[in-house]
């Protein structure tokens, strides 16, 4: 470890070439090849034992950092120290970081300082955090987990708008960035009144901004973590629905601080001698999943590779190169993956892979099998939730079915009116939430209590997916009860991009409904009503004007991949746009 006298400065410098380990000689990977079993559980007996565990109790009190982090870093001073890093950083450029969890805890109190003297937050205040996979990301989720501020994640990808409407609906009194979204930032800052500090990770000054690298060289490493209570919140991350713009999700130190202990335990089955690589985007709740609490549970090492865009050769190389032990990506990336070379698939340390965000293919699930041996662990959850259902280490894999509950939930499926159905019969996939309410859901969704009140039926929670549970308990997912889209891992509103393409003049009408694809799954597409003046221009130039457009005015991951242009739209006798129809038509569904 580095000498924790050294000043900030030292970080930057401390992201230099490292030597990677010799897997061929490595004795992790021997004692991998003739100790462990990779199919077998390191950390319950079977999904019966899973299910028969006591629920927890929660405790009034409860804060991350201090109860979980720092004693992992007390069991580091103490001589228990992992073979691994907590954080392993890398990127395209050979550069690394590895922090254990002693320089975690150092890192993040000085940070934890900066939030509270330089940007004057007190408890309960709200920061918007947007960076990349960079190690900072994992400072400020810390540092607000310390000082009980609450954490807004959000995307890289997010425009001036989306900006602008996360600030003001959030009311969050700092935003802490890089310089690539800074000019963006700048451009909706004045009609954020309640936005007080921003902070710029930068090697060099900006007028108007804080120097995140220059405070934290000055700041304290002395910090007494709050005691937030459990049923405080913690962090608020924004979700696509079917109408209106993203909800705010409210979590809180429990529902994610405690909940995600049955991802990290039973899903990922992870332990201190893990080293765990999710490649979720950083403004997604699967982050906070498999990149914070997850594994930090279990003090495994998190590992990531800062990679702009997804990509299959980067992603072969680090598997190989580094010892990798637990995998986690989105269907699509495995998609992709099993188009390469068979001959490129050497992981000497990979033991389990799992995938979430969307249904995966089962064909995709035997060509990953037959490249590299291993099966896939699909699980199932929200941004609302933690893990609802999954396959875990024992399980027989039925190819199309995610799995069966989480010890964390009662997962059922009902009718409209709230009755459990019969197995085998389609309907609502529900979590039960009376007499008890599990502590691992969702606050509320932040000011907007008719919309928290329509996700509750009678005893039940409403996912808003429709499935069905066989005679063994395993579930199948169906599809969307509402019309989001889920593409490539990304939960994409329509109304959010009808809005986008109204503001064309070209546009006189839109639907968007989703539209399978091999690659992704689903893809977003657009039918189109044209106005007068453009009906008989390039339908080709007018479909790259119109995705030109909407990358622009909304994320760009949630621009039309497809556009039809059509007279008219289906619609009830109530005006009503018909999507469930255009989506059929899409699906060729009767």
């Amino acid at each position: 470890m580095c000498s924790l006298a050294l000043r900030w400065r030292v970080f930057l410098t401390h992201v230099c070439k490292r030597s990677c380990y010799e897997f061929n000689t490595s004795s992790r990977t021997q004692w991998l090849q003739t100790h462990r079993n990779k199919t077998s559980p390191k950390n319950f007996t079977d999904y019966n034992s899973l299910m028969l565990l006591p629920k927890p109790n929660i405790p009034s009190f409860f804060n991350f950092a201090k109860d979980v982090l720092d004693f992992w870093e007390a069991k580091e001073k103490a001589g228990g120290k992992s073979p691994w890093p907590a954080l392993w950083w890398v990127n395209d450029r050979n550069k690394e970081v590895r922090w254990s969890f002693e320089e975690l805890g150092f890192y993040s109190r000085k940070l934890a300082n900066v939030l509270i003297d330089e940007c004057r937050l007190v408890r309960g205040d709200r920061v918007l955090l947007i960076l990349p996979r960079i190690p900072e990301w994992w400072l400020v989720n810390i540092a607000c987990l310390r000082t009980g501020i609450v954490l807004i994640p959000g995307t890289s990808q997010l425009t001036a708008r989306d900006i602008l409407h996360r600030l003001q609906v959030s009311q969050a009194k700092c935003l802490i960035t890089d310089e690539s979204m800074a000019p963006l930032i700048e451009a909706v800052t004045p009609q954020c009144p309640t936005l007080t500090s921003k902070l710029l990770l930068s090697n060099k000054e900006r007028p108007g901004w804080g120097n995140l690298t220059a405070v934290m060289g000055s700041a304290s490493a002395e910090h007494v973590c709050v005691d937030t209570r459990s049923d405080e919140p913690m962090t608020i991350f924004f979700t696509s629905g079917t109408t209106g713009a993203p909800k705010m999700t409210v979590h809180s130190h429990c529902s994610y601080g405690l909940g995600l202990t049955v991802n990290g335990r039973y899903w990922l089955d992870l332990t201190d001698d893990d080293v765990f690589w999710n490649t979720s985007d950083t403004g997604w709740a699967k982050s906070a999943w498999s990149s914070v609490f997850g594994p930090w549970t279990q003090g495994a090492c998190v590992f990531t590779h800062h990679m702009p865009r997804f990509d299959t050769n980067t992603v072969l190389k680090t598997l190989c190169r580094y010892p990798i032990s637990t995998f986690c990506t989105a269907p699509t990336a495995y998609r992709m993956l099993v188009q390469e070379d068979p001959s490129r698939f050497q992981f000497q340390a990979l033991e389990h892979c799992l995938c979430a965000g969307e249904p995966i293919n089962p064909e995709v699930m035997r060509k990953w099998r037959e490249l590299t041996s291993l099966d896939i662990y699909e699980g199932y959850g929200q941004t609302e939730t933690v893990l609802i259902a999954g396959t875990f280490k024992g399980m027989e894999i039925r190819p199309g079915s995610f799995g069966k509950a989480s010890p964390a939930y009662d997962v059922q499926v009902i009718n409209e009116k709230g009755n459990i159905v019969d197995r085998g019969r389609e309907g609502n996939l529900a979590i039960r939430v009376k007499p008890d309410r599990p502590f691992a859901l969702f606050t509320e969704y932040l000011g907007e209590p008719e919309k928290t009140a329509e996700c509750f039926c009678g005893d039940f929670y409403l996912t808003g997916d429709r499935g069905i549970m066989d005679d063994d308990g395993y579930l199948w997912f169906v599809g969307r009860g509402d019309d989001v889209i889920l593409s490539a891992g990304y939960r994409i509103g329509p109304f959010e991009v009808e809005n986008a393409l109204i503001e064309h003049e070209a546009v006189a009408e839109s639907a968007v409904v989703s539209s399978p694809d091999t690659v992704r799954g689903e893809v977003v597409k657009a039918f189109v009503v044209l106005t007068s003046e453009y009906k008989y221009r390039d339908q080709n130039e007018l479909i790259r004007q119109l995705q030109t457009h909407v990358k622009k005015v909304t994320a760009p991951y949630k621009y039309p991949r497809k556009i039809e242009f059509v007279d008219q739209l289906p619609k009830t006798v109530s005006g009503k746009i018909r999507r469930v129809e255009l989506r059929k038509k899409e699906w060729s569904l009767p």
